[in-house]
């Protein structure tokens, strides 16, 4: 009995659907959405007789929100075609006026213009020619080398068959001053030297000995050139002297050619603090 009713109760539920589904309307579509920069039309509430205002200025019912043309400016305005007397004159005043005269440059003034710069100078060479038996002899020399010395010194060699040469400061003072000088010798970055202790020469300060005479002269141009006044002693030979030319060679010459026309046999470098 129960699944009986219940049957009847489902049966009625279904034919209740269905009518409700057949008499049912059709679902109204939702409007689109308004599109942007159109203008949307708005109705007005509605009066017996519309006022010719309205009719006549449509505009003030549209809530326009599209912004409005802007006004043409007067350059985009068509302008009137011109008349051939108008394009002739205006061909005549538009014509490309004659280019100027290339401007002629200037001559550069003569001051600016600078001379190049001369070579250095080459620096000086000394040298000695000798040995000479005489003085006159060593004039002689002079007279012959004629332009190729510059500032000739005639210097006499004692002892010319020496065979030993020493270079000496002379004697201090005191032990004290010698060991002064000592110091200096040794601040100016010169070696080989020793106090002499006793005899003629004590407090002297030897510098060297030399088996011949250009060794001799270096050391004693090194001394003069720091500041000390050593001398030269030679001990041993004939006691005879030489002549020698010291001088400065000139320009673009030719040593060889200087001792060759002076007829030195001997041809020596010299430094030139010692010719001036």
């Amino acid at each position: 009995m129960l699944t009986r009713a219940l049957i009847v109760v489902l049966a009625i539920l279904n034919l209740g659907v269905a009518l409700w589904w057949m008499l049912r309307g059709e679902p109204v579509p939702a409007p689109p959405a308004p599109s942007t920069g159109v203008a949307q039309l708005q109705l007005l509430p509605g009066t017996a007789t519309p006022a010719p205002a309205a009719a006549a200025t449509p505009t003030q019912a549209l809530d326009d929100v599209t912004p409005a043309p802007a006004a043409p400016s007067a350059a985009t305005r068509v302008a009137p075609e011109p008349t051939p007397a108008a394009t002739a004159a205006a061909s005549e005043a538009v014509a490309p006026a004659p280019p100027p005269a290339a401007a002629t440059p200037a001559p550069a003034p003569a001051a600016a213009v600078a001379a190049a710069p001369a070579p250095p100078a080459a620096p000086a060479q000394c040298l000695s020619l000798g040995p000479f038996a005489d003085r006159a002899a060593a004039q002689a020399a002079q007279g012959k080398a004629g332009p190729l010395l510059r500032g000739v010194r005639l210097r006499e060699v004692a002892d010319a068959g020496a065979t030993r040469y020493r270079v000496i400061l002379p004697p201090a003072a005191s032990r004290e001053d010698a060991q002064a000088t000592v110091k200096r010798i040794v601040a100016a970055g010169l070696s080989d030297y020793y106090i002499i202790g006793q005899g003629e020469e004590a407090n002297a300060i030897a510098l060297g000995q030399y088996r011949n005479r250009e060794g001799a002269d270096r050391r004693l141009a090194a001394l003069s050139a720091a500041g000390f006044n050593a001398r030269l002693i030679a001990s041993g030979g004939d006691g005879s002297a030489q002549w020698w030319l010291d001088a400065t060679l000139a320009e673009q010459a030719d040593p060889a050619a200087a001792r060759q026309r002076s007829g030195a046999a001997q041809q020596r470098s010299l430094d030139c603090a010692r010719v001036r």
